[in-house]
């Protein structure tokens, strides 16, 4: 069952609407709108109570559409030349695929969706690997042609998508509801994640030199919205917390960093310093340049979707 809802010309509704979806009106674009009206504003539009219609109202167009298919589970990412979702630049493409392609391309073939929102928790950048349990993910199938499946064909489905690529990985993939998914995105910052880096030091350094950051717990920083992401994130200073720490020798001018962190925190910045935009740093703290070749992000710590038995 539909709702009619009737706006003044003057209420402008300007919805951003993703890649996989039209611009059109939408319910809560609606209710949003309707919410910063004064009264006063609408009563000018409207007399209250309405004035009886003096025409009928005449159908133009019938849609009808199936409510959507919510599927979650978790992903790895083998490859460091992956994005998580399609890299398109000023309409170029930059990479042949991404993880979201990867494994929606399977979803959509099985359910002959009209289209699809993609959203995870969190994301990591192209050269990053997520290995571990992986990362939660959740596909909004719209209006699928097919909306019902049993636990053996999700199973079958998941095996289709793992032997179809080897540069991901999918796990503990499943139906849910709609209200389901608020668990993937509820106090996200306050959750935490793994890493594993490969440094790279300017200065030559020795065992003795690292053993210090073993003992560094609850290391509090400030991180400026980083360079290379300032053009899709608002400037802002965000304050992040390092759990934990452990160094791990490898030569003189290399070392392994395992951190747990506050999610949300930027390894790759905290580690180089970001010209100084996220302070203190690595570089700070080790009294030389230090750099990131390789990063691993090795646990997601979300509890959701629940794990299925193989």
């Amino acid at each position: 069952m539909g709702t009619v809802i009737f706006l003044p010309q003057s209420v402008l509704i300007v919805s951003n609407r993703q890649k996989n979806k039209q611009s059109v009106f939408t319910r809560m674009a609606v209710i949003k709108a309707l919410e910063k009206i004064k009264e006063e504003d609408f009563r000018k539009q409207f007399s209250c109570p309405p004035n009886s219609p003096e025409t009928k109202c005449e159908v133009q167009d019938i849609q009808c559409l199936h409510s959507p298919l919510y599927v979650a589970g978790r992903y790895n990412k083998y490859s460091r030349t992956l994005p998580q979702t399609p890299w398109v630049i000023d309409g170029e493409r930059k990479m042949e695929s991404s993880v979201e392609e990867l494994i929606s391309e399977h979803l959509l073939a099985v359910s002959r969706a009209g289209g699809l929102n993609f959203s995870s928790s969190g994301r990591e950048d192209v050269d990053v690997r997520t290995l571990g349990n992986g990362r939660p993910f959740a596909i909004e199938l719209l209006n699928p042609h097919r909306a019902t499946f049993t636990k053996e064909e999700i199973k079958n489905l998941q095996q289709t998508i793992n032997k179809s690529s080897d540069k991901i990985k999918v796990r503990d993939l499943q139906i849910v509801t709609r209200e389901a998914m608020v668990h993937m995105k509820e106090g996200e910052e306050g959750k935490t994640k793994c890493y594993n880096a490969l440094i790279w030091t300017e200065k030559a350094i020795q065992t003795s030199d690292i053993e210090f950051i073993n003992n560094i717990k609850e290391f509090k920083i400030d991180q400026k919205t980083p360079l290379r992401v300032l053009h899709r994130r608002p400037l802002a200073v965000r304050p992040r917390v390092i759990h934990t720490m452990r160094a791990e020798f490898l030569d003189e001018h290399h070392f392994r960093l395992y951190l747990k962190t506050q999610a949300g925190t930027y390894i790759k910045e905290f580690v180089h310093g970001d010209f100084g935009r996220t302070k203190p740093n690595l570089c700070n703290l080790m009294s030389t340049v230090t750099d990131i070749l390789e990063l691993d992000v090795e646990s997601v710590d979300v509890d959701w979707p629940p794990a299925i038995e193989d």
